[in-house]
């Protein structure tokens, strides 16, 4: 694990609403995190995990409090920045979210494409590079529905590597997949914090907490709390 002294989130006295802006689920959040750092969000369905997370990326804007994560600050942060924030980020849904009619290459070549590279030898060496990490070089060329649960979420990862992500959060990654490939994903993961990537993942998996101990922030009744131990 590769730590650092400056944190590469933070939130002071924050507090996160719902996307219509009119109801606060979450206060008083006062977070950090640490380049290398593997950290759980858990809670009940409607805790505020998802509305922490799209804090986080900028699609609902801090409001109250203050906060910075990969050198943005996310209480001052304009729509101009948003997508160069969420270059230094990799995102990962429940649902892989690949875009169905092209290949899991066409895929990331998208990303790539849509976050100005233009290069074309650098775009190819960059999908062979995150491919081979996630282990699907064999399956560049395949279409979304020729893949399995596990294969589409880690095409899903390799996606969320192109930029070479400081952070990485995860919504859920693992609940739609079988207790093999969730073992895979979550090599993945801590591979990355390995790397020196903060990982910040939401789940309700419990045995996954045991097996790859990590930070874990709890959300109940409106407040984050850190549980204590790995």
């Amino acid at each position: 694990m590769v730590m650092s002294d400056k944190p590469s989130l933070q939130l002071t006295n924050a507090v996160i609403f719902q996307k219509d802006a009119r109801r606060e689920v979450l206060r008083e959040v006062n977070l950090y995190a640490y380049p290398g750092e593997l950290i759980y969000l858990v809670g009940r369905v409607g805790s505020g995990k998802s509305s922490l997370l799209k804090t986080l990326y900028g699609e609902l804007p801090l409001r109250i409090g203050r906060g910075q994560i990969a050198g943005f600050p996310l209480h001052a942060l304009t729509r101009r920045q948003i997508p160069y924030l969420r270059r230094q980020l990799g995102i990962v849904f429940q649902d892989a979210t690949l875009l169905e009619e092209y290949t899991v290459y066409q895929n990331l070549e998208f990303v790539l494409r849509a976050t100005d590279w233009r290069n074309a030898e650098a775009i190819n060496n960059r999908i062979d590079t995150v491919l081979a990490l996630v282990s699907m070089s064999h399956q560049a060329h395949a279409y979304p529905n020729q893949l399995s649960g596990g294969e589409r979420q880690r095409a899903a990862i390799a996606r969320a590597l192109l930029n070479n992500p400081q952070i990485v959060l995860a919504d859920e990654p693992t609940a739609n997949l079988d207790p093999d490939s969730t073992e895979e994903v979550m090599e993945l993961f801590r591979s990355m914090t390995d790397e020196g990537r903060t990982v910040i993942l939401s789940t309700h998996n419990q045995a996954m907490l045991q097996r790859y101990p990590g930070r874990t922030w709890l959300l109940e009744e409106g407040y984050v709390t850190e549980l204590d131990g790995e």
